[in-house]
């Protein structure tokens, strides 16, 4: 069973945040990085998220 890094479900987040969340984690894990690797830079995006309201889309 995959959990998600952080224990963060993806669906928890406001779209379009959710989707793009959801979308750097599938390119993560595609691109093959380590599962510490992967776990920090989804919670950078997520602290990213938390800082800019989870308006992302346009930065």
């Amino acid at each position: 069973m995959f959990t998600h890094p952080g224990g963060f479900d993806p669906s928890a987040f406001p779209e379009p945040f959710s989707s793009s969340y959801r979308s750097h984690l599938q390119h993560l894990k595609l691109k093959g990085l380590q599962p510490k690797t992967i776990d920090a830079y989804a919670r950078t995006v997520r602290r990213m998220g938390d800082y800019f309201d989870h308006q992302i889309v346009n930065l």
